[in-house]
């Protein structure tokens, strides 16, 4: 049995706030491994300036490298054909890995919209619930909007260093002609130049 921690978002593109963020996880947590899953069709929001999902799975797969004895990337959402549900996900992870222990990693202003996901009581019963600590979303707001759902006690918080740093905001940079380095894996800042990504 392994303690998997999962770890879902657009990564347009992947940067270092979402390294450091699967990298706390595992620490405080005691994970063994992290995925990142990136979303093909995320169900909540529109997705603003989309490469597709070849070139943000090929970004996720740049930024673990090195990484990989436990920083991995799943392909699951990217292979649905409409939106991608996060019960959906851990329902699939679960059925084909039923002994590992799940938990799944979210940032306190998406914790913060649990309650209108889909199922999100079957999602605090099928994994543990690891909420990073963000800008903008106490943890006592989070638990109090969490607070109706059965499974809340599953809900967990772990720390994360703050980094101002969002996928908008670097690809507005690129767009400008600033430089991303430093803020991404280098080999994803290689990639996005040598494709003309956000451009």
């Amino acid at each position: 049995m392994a303690a998997i921690g999962i770890l879902g978002g657009t990564f347009n593109p992947p940067h270092v706030a979402h390294l450091l963020c699967a990298s706390e996880a595992r620490w405080q947590l005691g994970l063994d491994q992290v995925l990142l899953v990136p979303a093909g069709v995320p169900p909540h929001k529109p997705m603003a300036e989309d490469p597709g999902i070849e070139h943000r799975l090929a970004m996720c797969r740049l930024a673990v490298r090195g990484h990989e004895e436990w920083l991995a990337v799943s392909e699951l959402e990217a292979q649905c054909s409409g939106p991608s549900y996060t019960v959906d996900t851990l329902r699939q992870i679960h059925a084909s890995q039923p002994g590992d222990d799940l938990t799944f990693i979210v940032g306190g202003d998406m914790a913060w919209s649990l309650p209108a996901w889909r199922e999100p009581e079957a999602i605090l019963e099928l994994a543990r619930v690891a909420v990073a600590e963000r800008a903008g979303a106490r943890r006592e707001e989070v638990r109090e909007r969490l607070a109706g759902l059965r499974g809340v006690e599953r809900a967990t918080y772990i720390d994360v260093p703050r980094m101002d740093i969002s996928s908008a905001a670097l690809r507005q940079r690129v767009r400008s002609g600033q430089p991303i380095t430093y803020l991404v894996p280098d080999p994803v800042s290689d990639y996005i130049e040598e494709r003309r990504l956000y451009t």
